[in-house]
């Protein structure tokens, strides 16, 4: 239940940033500090950062009291709802193309976490393995990030962005979940000395701005929907790779893989229009 009202509350918060993105001067990523003072003096934005914050506080007790793959079982919702409060509430026109991509992420996601084993609640990890997963995902999140300068097509530049937020929130959550579990083997102490703490604060930062500038270069509902979707994918293979969350055997390995490749299709689907600037 917490992870269903994080995933509405997530995809509201998102709606409200880009409306207030939408307004403010182009975020530049040489200058952290201005552009994030100059979002957060929009309103709509700074509306959208404190749903977001109550969002952040669902998440975390979410992640607390289950498997971090268990808690992506509700979050992959938020396709769906996206979609819905976009067109409905926020007047933002959601095409045929777009409903199709979202419909394909939901499918995939949905195949994803209906084929996975039930995991237990054992959060262990080793240490090692969650520092090498941190460290090729922020690389890949950075990469994302360089990539509308690397000479990817203009349209796809919103969504490349928050494609690369997405990987950038999932691996915060990973470095969450793992200060949860120190945090509960070895209470506040564990919380200041943990150095899962500056890796989420640090991949926090860097989503921030990725994803104001994304909200600044593309249409919300692709922009958006390629942030939840990477962040959901980041999370499961963190889940896997991290904390020993199980995969499917036999045929339901193949679905899985296929699941994958649905998704993958339908982030070269959902984004389309032009780019936009404030």
């Amino acid at each position: 239940m917490l992870a269903l009202l994080c995933a509405a509350a997530t995809q509201l918060g998102f709606l409200c940033k880009h409306r207030g993105a939408s307004s403010a001067p182009l975020v530049e990523l040489r200058h952290p500090l201005a552009s994030a003072k100059a979002l957060l003096a929009t309103r709509w934005f700074a509306i959208g950062m404190l749903v977001a914050a109550g969002a952040w506080i669902l998440h975390v007790g979410a992640l607390a009291m289950a498997p971090l793959s268990t808690v992506q079982v509700a979050l992959s919702t938020g396709v769906v709802m996206l979609a819905v409060l976009g067109d409905r509430l926020f007047g933002h026109s959601v095409g045929s193309r777009q409903w199709v991509g979202v419909a394909m992420t939901t499918a995939g996601l949905a195949m994803l976490v209906l084929t996975m084993p039930a995991p237990g609640h054992d959060s262990a990890f080793a240490v090692p393995g969650v520092i090498l997963f941190e460290a090729v995902a922020i690389a890949f999140g950075v990469l994302l990030i360089g990539a509308p300068r690397m000479g990817a097509p203009a349209h796809h530049h919103g969504a490349l962005l928050g494609a690369a937020a997405g990987v950038l929130f999932g691996v915060g959550d990973v470095a969450l979940k793992a200060l949860t579990g120190a945090v509960a083997d070895g209470g506040a102490l564990a919380l200041v000395l943990s150095p899962w703490l500056p890796i989420a604060v640090i991949a926090a930062v860097l989503a921030f701005l990725a994803s104001a500038r994304g909200f600044q270069e593309g249409e919300a509902v692709p922009v958006i929907a390629s942030t939840s979707t990477a962040a959901n994918l980041t999370c499961i293979i963190g889940g896997i790779l991290v904390f020993g969350d199980a995969l499917a055997g036999g045929i339901l390995l193949a679905v899985q893989l296929a699941a994958f490749a649905l998704v993958a299709v339908a982030a070269l689907v959902t984004p389309t229009g032009q780019a936009q600037t404030a």
